[in-house]
């Protein structure tokens, strides 16, 4: 273990005792979001100083059983003891200090939000839409493994079928950061229903995944820049649809930006759930630019999230799917299809957390 990290573990131990200090003052428990938000930040740094404690009785444990065998006139049989207590100490210290480093990487704050989840069709026409079509099932069956809810806001389905676009809302733990990778140009090679000669064709879908803003208020937004018009709920709905002008879309004027929902029939929850989709565009654009201006100096390995990075490629002919971000391939393309995305994300959140841990050791150099 550096010098660094290990400074990082003191400064933790003196942070654990003012959260200590914190939680005794009865006006921090008169507020009970402040108490709240310090009793997780106190179990949190309590749970990183346990292992770093562990670790740190692993080493005296690893070199106590060295000073035994390094000694003149051992004993065999100490000498035995201490070769098998020095593996276990290894192992335990590889382990541990695998688990302390991921304990120390930074959190996104949005990480553990609920997120909105759009996909567009792009280039492929009624083949793009088919394909949309098919990553929406996708999602919603992953969702429905992680046991998470889900609710469509607004679809437009295409004439053969599929999506020209839908956007959902995803609810549950972690939803954010296991979503967020999502966000790209999907590309997809394979032979469409359509298509009589048997040829290959490739087409491409757009997801944008958005974390849930807490309150509209995260975002300043000038109701004067707002056009809010209604309109008749089309497609797929219920005894309501084109008998109320219930669906609802707002544009942001400045920006350009819309959403809408088309969900309820109750128009004053159809334009919180449309705000609600539109606060999240407006930070995503926020966001987006952010990390434009930071990858000018500094290429991410995971992509920006920006939506014409083409970020994975689903060849049906060969089984395949491949992330390009990060050069990973699974050959069980129809088990992903049907929602079973665990691979995947398991792999880009490596990955991520490989590139936070050498921008650590960087800084802390």
């Amino acid at each position: 273990m550096t010098p660094a990290l290990r400074e990082r573990f003191e400064r933790l131990a003196f942070r654990l005792s003012e959260l200590d200090a914190n939680l005794a003052d009865p006006a921090v428990s008169a507020d009970a979001k402040r108490y709240r938000a310090l009793s997780r930040e106190h179990a949190e740094v309590s749970q990183v100083l346990a292992l770093f404690r562990r670790c740190q009785q692993r080493e005296a444990d690893l070199a106590s059983a060295r000073t035994l065998i390094d000694g003149d006139g051992a004993d065999p049989d100490l000498t035995a003891l201490a070769r098998e207590e020095i593996a276990a100490a290894e192992t335990d210290l590889e382990r541990l200090r695998a688990d302390l480093q991921a304990a120390l990487l930074p959190r996104d704050p949005d990480d553990d939000r609920n997120a909105f989840l759009e996909i567009r069709a792009g280039t492929g026409g009624d083949e793009s839409a088919l394909f949309a079509g098919d990553l929406a099932r996708m999602y919603l069956r992953y969702c429905e493994k992680q046991g998470w809810r889900t609710e469509v806001l607004s679809a437009h389905e295409s004439e053969l079928g599929g999506y020209k676009e839908i956007v959902m809302r995803v609810e549950g733990d972690e939803v954010y950061r296991k979503l967020r990778f999502e966000s790209g140009g999907h590309r997809v090679q394979r032979v469409p229903a359509t298509e009589s000669q048997g040829r290959i064709h490739t087409s491409a879908c757009t997801v944008a995944v958005m974390p849930e803003p807490d309150e509209a208020t995260e975002v300043e937004i000038n109701p004067a820049e707002l056009r809010i018009d209604t309109f008749r709920a089309s497609g797929a709905g219920g005894q309501h649809v084109n008998k109320t002008d219930s669906a609802i879309r707002i544009t942001h004027l400045p920006t350009g930006i819309v959403a809408e929902c088309q969900d309820d029939r109750s128009q004053h929850r159809n334009k919180a759930k449309a705000m609600a989709v539109l606060v999240a565009r407006l930070r995503e654009k926020e966001r987006t630019e952010r990390v434009a201006k930071e990858a000018a100096t500094r290429k991410a390995l995971i992509g920006s999230g920006d939506r014409s990075d083409r970020i994975r490629t689903y060849n049906f002919p060969q089984g395949r799917l491949t992330d390009h971000r990060i050069n990973f391939t699974l050959y069980k393309l129809g088990q992903v299809m049907d929602g079973d995305l665990e691979d995947v994300v398991a792999a880009l959140q490596a990955a991520r957390a490989a590139e936070q841990l050498a921008q650590l050791e960087a800084g802390s150099h």
